[in-house]
């Protein structure tokens, strides 16, 4: 199939401002501050998670063992 140069040159130049458009590049960006700098505004603080000496952990798993399938098993009938 032939396309010519000018559709070649349009698809490619379409491209390239689609990518720098969603990737935010461009003129517009260069004079605005990243969203996540300073101080957080008073409204956000209470929103805030206080920092706690509690934290949730769970061990990594060797998924190259079989599954332990006895603490799973049915209780006896009486």
């Amino acid at each position: 199939m032939h396309v010519s140069a000018r559709v070649r040159v349009a698809a490619l130049l379409g491209g390239a401002l689609l990518t720098l458009a969603a990737c935010g590049g461009g003129s517009a960006a260069r004079g605005r501050s990243p969203a996540a700098a300073g101080p957080l505004p008073e409204v956000l603080k209470p929103l805030q998670v206080p920092p706690s000496p509690y934290y949730i952990y769970s061990p990594p798993v060797n998924l190259a063992k079989q599954p332990d399938t006895t603490a799973h098993a049915r209780k006896p009938r009486r």
